[in-house]
């Protein structure tokens, strides 16, 4: 069994084949870049940086909900912090990278199931052979693994190159380490996009006292909204809101954020109520009615859905009032070199609004992950499509995958032997980036290759999400 990939996904999965296998099994795990067991999200160093769910439901297991919460327990830094208090705080990530990174290890050591054995190989999979009984990993400078069964589990892809600029203080991915002692901290610097990853950076960069002005500029102008502590709102969502259609279900949570709003409440309730239906709801459009999504509603869904922890909104609001952190709502028109510093030119949103031009000692793209696997840069992925191993969405946000994450072929047909989660199943499932989803997934897929590999009826799909919405609504 070979797994592609190091972070969330691949480590979780990787658990999972390992606690669960009743037989023998090799896993192997492939992965290179980020630190393995951490990813991009959880490699971090910086203590600043923080999650974005609870302690609470930060859980790798779906089946053992507290297990995180335990974890935190033993540390020496939470050990006086009452269990009330320590279920609601938004732990740096740092930390929870070295959750993963334990439980990985924990397993690979064979302390839960001296049936499995987990390796690790430290080098780039650059292709997939398939044969009648098995899959040939290609991997860079390394023997080729051959592996039953194989796990696409790469995570988010770095954010698409929107400019062909090439300047020492052009940051095409602000994921890789960047040494911000070359520039003065007086210089201001651009950010691109105005979603988590500016957040992240904003936060390093007030970490090291920058002094210039941040500038962050995206189309909208719209940041990732607070979270809030709720109400347990039962007249929303219906029985079954994916019979409505987007026009219909759009309508109907518009007539609900109205009626909070009459309360005094936030109407960013109705979208947490929505959580454990999003997947099916998603599944139930029309390509013209997910592309109708995301032109019309996607900002505002992704702000409202996609929330921060309150010490960190208060943080950006006070910068934004103190001149220190200014967002822009507009697009970058043009990009130049002038010495060390780079011209930015900004043409604004409003109508009638003038361009505008800044100069940065940085640019940094924050604009997220590149959502297309045509259009990766990957090698893996440019074989696997020219394979005809994988093909793209509906709207090329993603690659397809059946309903127990095997991958759909260029033929349409679904893979017994090739699977895949998280972020790339983005265009099939829309909801597959937090761990809530994610954790089920990795079982659910650990579930289904071990039925495969063990001669057992495959576990199917499950019948309804597990997510209990009153624990989102904070």
């Amino acid at each position: 069994m070979a797994i592609i990939g190091g972070g969330f996904c691949g480590t979780v999965a990787a658990v999972n084949l390992a606690r669960l296998a009743k037989k023998p099994l090799r896993i192997v795990v492939i992965n290179q870049g980020s630190p393995l067991g951490r990813g991009v999200a959880y490699g971090t160093k910086q203590a600043e940086h923080l999650l974005n769910v609870a302690a609470r439901n930060m859980s790798a297991f779906p089946d053992q909900p507290n297990h995180f919460l335990d974890w935190l327990g033993t540390r020496s830094e939470y050990a006086d912090v009452p269990e009330a208090v320590l279920r609601e705080q938004f732990v740096p990530r740092k930390i929870y990278g070295d959750y993963l990174r334990g439980l990985l290890h924990w397993h690979a050591k064979n302390a839960a199931n001296p049936r499995a054995r987990i390796e690790f190989v430290d080098a780039e999979a650059l292709d997939l052979v398939p044969a009648p009984d098995r899959i040939a990993v290609v991997v860079e400078q390394h023997p080729t693994i051959e592996a039953d069964k194989v796990l696409l589990a790469t995570g988010n892809q770095p954010p698409a190159n929107f400019s062909t600029l090439e300047h020492p203080r052009h940051v095409t991915n602000p994921w890789k380490p960047i040494d911000y002692t070359a520039v003065d901290p007086r210089a201001n610097v651009v950010l691109i996009g105005a979603g988590l990853t500016m957040i992240d950076v904003f936060l390093t960069l007030s970490a090291l006292d920058w002094q210039g002005t941040i500038y962050a500029v995206s189309r909208t102008g719209l940041m990732p909204l607070s979270h809030f502590h709720g109400i347990a709102y039962t007249d929303f969502p219906p029985a079954d809101p994916t019979t409505l259609g987007l026009a219909g279900l759009a309508a109907l949570m518009e007539a609900h954020c109205k009626i909070l709003r009459e309360r005094g409440e936030n109407p960013a309730i109705v979208v947490d109520k929505l959580r454990p239906f999003t997947q099916r709801v998603w599944q139930s459009f029309t390509v013209e009615e997910k592309a109708r999504f995301c032109r019309d509603y996607r900002t505002r869904w992704n702000v409202t859905r996609h929330r921060i922890p309150q010490s960190v909104h208060e943080r950006l609001t006070a910068a934004i009032a103190a001149g220190r952190l200014r967002i822009i709502p507009g697009h970058i028109s043009a990009m130049t070199s002038s010495g060390d510093q780079i011209q930015v030119a900004v043409g604004r949103s409003s109508p009638g609004s003038e361009q505008t031009t800044l100069e940065a000692g940085w640019v940094i793209n924050c604009t997220g992950p590149q959502e297309s696997y045509k259009a990766s840069p990957s090698a893996l992925y440019q074989n696997l499509f020219d394979r005809g191993l994988v093909q793209a969405d509906e709207l090329d946000m993603g690659i397809k995958a059946a309903a127990n994450f095997g991958v759909i072929d260029g033929g349409g047909y679904a893979s017994e032997a090739l699977f895949a989660v998280g972020p790339m199943l983005k265009g099939t499932l829309w909801e597959t980036t937090a761990v809530p989803e994610l954790r089920i997934q990795t079982r659910h897929v650990a579930e289904t290759i071990l039925a495969s590999l063990e001669g057992e009826a495959s576990p199917g799909w499950f019948a309804e999400m597990w997510v209990d919405v009153v624990e989102y609504v904070i």
